[in-house]
C-alpha cells in the first residue's frame, strides 16, 4: 500500500503542475504584454506553453492506469457505462463553459437565450474527454500491444491526412476543412482571425495517443518498484520520443494547433523525461517537502481548471466602465506598478495561487470532486 501512495503521489504531483501551468499560461494577455514562453507559438514551432496540454493529457493517462488498476474484475457493461458518463459530463462542461453566461441582455431591456447556433463545440475539455472515452476503451478492449498499434496507424494517418487534404498552413489545413464540413464554421473558435479549432475533431486522433503514453507509464509502476533502471528507461524512451520527433519535424513540422504527430512524439518525449524526474524525487530520493503544493492541485484537477475558466471568463464579462475587470485589474492592479510583462505574470500567478486556495480548501475538508 505504501508504495501504490507514493506512485499516486507522483500522478498527482504531475497532474498538479501541468493544472498550475495551465492556469498561468490562460491568462497571458498578448504577444506584447506577455513573455514569449507563455504564449504558444504562432503557428509552425514550439513554446513552453505548447507543452502544457499534451502533458495533461499524458497525466490523464497516468490516472486512468490507476483507476483502471483498482478497478479491475469490473464487468464490461458497467466499465463502459462509468468510462460513458464521464466522457459525456467533461465534454458537456467544456461545451457549457463556451456557452456561459447563457442569457444577454437586449437593447430592448430583455434577457433572452445566447443562441446555440454560434456556441463553439470543442474545446479543451472536450478534448480531455474524447481522448479519456478513446484511451480507456482501446485499452481496456486491446490493451498495451493493441494501443501501441493503435497509437502507430494513428500517428501516420494524421500525417496522411494532413499532407494529403491540404496543406500546413492556417487557412489550407485539412483539419480546418474537416471541422467546416462536420461543425460549421459557427460552431468553430474564432481566435486565429479566421474560424479554425485548435482543439478540432482531426488533431483529437493523435492526441488520444498522449493519453496512452501516460497509461503505459503509469502501467509500468504496478509491475515493479520504482528504481533506477525504470527511470534510465523512461528517460530512454523519452530521448528516443524526441529523436524521433525531431527527425519527423523534417519533413512534418511541429504544430500545437494541428497537433501534428512530430509534435506528439516531442511532447511526449518531454513527458516521459519529466515523469521520470517526479519520480527520482518523490520515490528514490523521497523528497516531498516541496510537492503538496501541487498535490492539492492534482487531487480536483478537472473541477479547479473548470473553476478557472468560469473565473476568466466572469473577468471578461463583468466591465468598470468601458474596461472589461481582466483589462482594470491588469492595469490598475499589476501593470502600474510592475510593467506590462511583469504585471501580467503576477497577475497569472496570482490567479493561479487564489485556485489553489480553494482547491487547498476542498483538500482540508476531504472533498474531491471527479469530473
Amino acid at each position: 500500500m505504501k508504495d501504490m501512495q507514493q506512485r499516486v503521489l507522483s500522478v498527482d504531483v504531475l497532474r498538479g503542475l501541468t493544472l498550475a501551468l495551465m492556469i498561468v499560461v490562460n491568462m497571458s494577455i498578448s504577444e506584447e504584454k506577455s513573455y514569449a514562453p507563455l504564449l504558444h507559438a504562432t503557428w509552425h514551432g514550439l513554446t513552453l506553453t505548447d507543452l502544457v496540454f499534451p502533458s495533461f493529457l499524458f497525466a490523464v493517462g497516468a490516472s486512468l492506469s490507476l483507476s483502471m488498476a483498482k478497478n479491475q474484475g469490473l464487468a464490461t457493461s458497467i466499465f463502459l457505462v462509468q468510462v460513458f458518463k464521464r466522457t459525456v459530463l467533461i465534454f458537456l462542461c467544456g461545451y457549457l463553459l463556451y456557452w456561459f453566461p447563457f442569457f444577454e441582455f437586449t437593447a430592448q431591456g430583455q434577457w433572452q437565450l445566447l443562441p446555440l447556433a454560434n456556441t463553439r463545440i470543442l474545446g479543451v475539455l472536450q478534448r480531455i474527454a474524447l481522448a479519456y472515452g478513446a484511451a480507456a476503451l482501446i485499452v481496456h478492449f486491446l490493451k498495451l500491444k493493441g494501443a501501441a498499434l493503435f497509437s502507430a496507424l494513428a500517428l501516420l494517418a494524421n500525417w496522411w491526412v494532413l499532407a494529403a487534404a491540404g496543406d500546413y498552413t492556417l487557412q489550407g489545413n485539412a483539419a480546418l476543412k474537416l471541422d467546416v464540413w462536420a461543425l460549421g464554421a459557427s460552431h468553430l473558435y474564432k481566435g486565429e482571425g479566421i474560424a479554425f479549432d485548435p482543439e478540432g475533431l482531426l488533431g483529437t486522433l493523435p492526441a488520444i495517443v498522449n493519453v496512452l503514453a501516460g497509461y503505459a507509464v503509469g502501467s509500468s509502476l504496478h509491475m515493479k518498484r520504482p528504481d533506477m533502471a525504470l527511470i534510465r528507461r523512461f528517460l530512454m524512451w523519452a530521448a528516443l520520443a524526441l529523436i524521433c520527433g525531431a527527425m519527423w519535424a523534417q519533413v512534418f513540422p511541429v504544430n500545437k494547433k494541428l497537433w501534428t504527430s512530430s509534435y506528439v512524439l516531442i511532447s511526449i518525449g518531454f513527458d516521459l523525461a519529466l515523469f521520470a524526474l517526479l519520480l527520482y524525487w518523490t520515490d528514490l530520493k523521497a523528497s516531498r517537502g516541496w510537492t503538496y503544493f501541487f498535490e492539492v492541485f492534482g487531487k480536483n484537477t478537472l473541477f479547479i481548471y473548470l473553476l478557472a475558466e468560469l473565473g476568466m471568463s466572469v473577468l471578461w464579462l463583468v466591465h468598470i466602465g468601458p474596461m472589461a475587470l481582466f483589462d482594470w485589474i491588469f492595469t490598475n492592479g499589476f501593470a502600474h506598478w510592475a510593467g506590462d510583462k511583469n504585471g501580467s505574470l503576477l497577475f497569472a500567478v496570482m490567479f493561479m495561487l487564489l485556485c489553489w486556495c480553494l482547491a487547498y480548501g476542498l483538500d482540508k475538508k476531504r472533498i474531491y470532486i471527479k469530473l
